[in-house]
């Protein structure tokens, strides 16, 4: 996982969108520069609209499935198309059968203990969440006695704080709904999108 999040950096999260917008919200930002995408899995017809991103989108394109909590979204998710799974805490059955099927997973982890299970497990790129609601230099405190581990930080990532994040040692990071406004969803402004998407790309270099 370390490897595909140091290569695209960014990802997507698309959540709540009908497949047909989705499809069309992920053309603006793949359009944009960002190649990564997850589509949460408690959002309606989410299998949906994995099937219609990897679809409509070219082949560089990397479709994950998020809010994978149990082992039967994960198996359907990956059934659709979805190349790697998230979570949003570390979750023992899905850390076994990610381990044990060989799934890219990048778990979702807050605290020192949820660390250490993920490590147990041999996930050591994690997803630190929710990440804008702790302070930038909490990573460091992470990595101090588990130096092998990378993070990405996802949950109020944004315009303002995206540099910081990445200047304070993460590898990577999500955008949500701060990618994807609602009113340009619903006005269906996906130049608006692409525009937006480009911003957070030149951001990072």
């Amino acid at each position: 996982m370390r490897d595909l999040i140091l290569k695209y950096k960014l990802c997507a999260i698309l959540r709540g969108m009908a497949p047909d917008a989705a499809a069309s919200c992920a053309a603006a930002i793949y359009a944009g520069g960002i190649r990564m995408f997850e589509v949460a899995l408690n959002s309606p017809d989410a299998y949906r609209q994995i099937e219609a991103l990897r679809r409509s989108l070219p082949e560089d394109a990397l479709i994950g499935a998020g809010t994978a909590i149990t082992v039967e979204r994960a198996e359907n998710a990956l059934a659709a198309g979805a190349s790697f799974l998230l979570t949003p805490s570390v979750n023992h059955p899905i850390l076994a059968y990610c381990r044990d099927h060989a799934v890219p997973l990048l778990p979702g982890v807050m605290t020192p203990s949820e660390v250490d299970l993920a490590l147990s497990y041999g996930f050591s790129t994690l997803k630190l969440f929710p990440a804008g609601d702790l302070p930038m230099g909490y990573i460091k405190s992470l990595k101090g006695p588990f130096d092998g581990t990378d993070y990405v930080a996802v949950g109020g990532v944004t315009l303002e704080n995206l540099r910081s994040f990445f200047d304070h040692g993460f590898i990577g990071a999500g955008i949500g709904s701060a990618l994807t406004p609602k009113d340009a969803v619903a006005r269906g402004d996906w130049s608006a999108i692409e525009a937006l998407t480009r911003r957070y790309v030149e951001i990072i270099g």
